[in-house]
């Protein structure tokens, strides 16, 4: 049966000289593959251009119950970027956020609440007109709310360290390595409470994001399987100084 849904462009790999399978995580049905054929070709209808990273896109498919790969009918852009192709620094942060989704999503099923999250982080991302040097760890630490492991906020003046293995805020440092110190619990839990659009007020060094990104990465780690961590974010790191 044809469907219509909207899409966030996840991944893509070769296939044959023309065509390509694309990872595209939908509204309507989850994370699923697709076969778009003939898109190499030049009587292709279909623009390449729609399969870049995190593109947000309008589609029209084919869908089968229990098929690893579906079929694309018809696609066009829903939210073109203005700033992120252009910008060094927001496209370092899409590629990271795309990395970071294809990397923890294995969700073949609708969850609005997770697809709305993602898209609008994508067009707040697009956007923005402020620095976005915090934007990659509010995405990361807000994501977690969605895939289940997001700790409860009970930071106070004596829970001043963050326990990875436990998720929770403790009195103090853990017996283990993997923890949080006082700053990044601290820098940790204000990106837990804020919106987007209150990442300006924060003002911490380059080095203190840098290590909570890493303890960030670590976290996921340990609490969503299959997660083996991420290669954009040493790039992304490196960029953002």
């Amino acid at each position: 049966m044809l469907y219509s849904t909207r899409g966030i462009i996840l991944h893509t790999v070769k296939y044959s000289e023309t065509s390509l399978i694309a990872k595209i995580y939908t509204e309507t049905f989850g994370l699923q593959s697709y076969m778009v054929k003939g898109i190499r070709s030049r009587k292709s209808k279909i623009r390449t251009g729609l399969f870049q990273p995190l593109g947000l896109n309008d589609l029209v498919v084919y869908h089968k119950e229990k098929s690893s790969l579906q079929t694309i009918k018809e696609i066009q852009s829903a939210f073109p970027y203005k700033s992120v192709p252009f910008d060094i620094n927001k496209s370092s942060v899409a590629l990271f956020i795309d990395e970071l989704i294809f990397k923890s999503i294995r969700e073949e099923e609708k969850n609005e609440a997770l697809f709305d999250f993602l898209w609008n982080a994508c067009i707040i991302l697009d956007t923005m007109t402020t620095p976005v040097a915090y934007f990659h760890l509010w995405f990361s630490v807000h994501l977690t709310a969605y895939l289940g492991f997001m700790p409860h906020m009970n930071l106070s003046e004596r829970n001043k360290w963050f326990n990875l293995h436990d998720g929770t805020f403790q009195e103090s440092i853990p017996l283990h390595p993997e923890y949080m110190d006082e700053t990044e619990t601290r820098l940790f839990s204000q990106l837990m409470k804020i919106s987007s659009s209150g990442l300006t007020s924060l003002t911490y060094s380059r080095d203190t994001r840098n290590r909570l990104l890493d303890k960030i990465l670590t976290f996921y780690i340990i609490h969503l399987p299959g997660f083996t961590g991420l290669r954009s974010h040493h790039i992304l790191q490196t960029i953002l100084e």
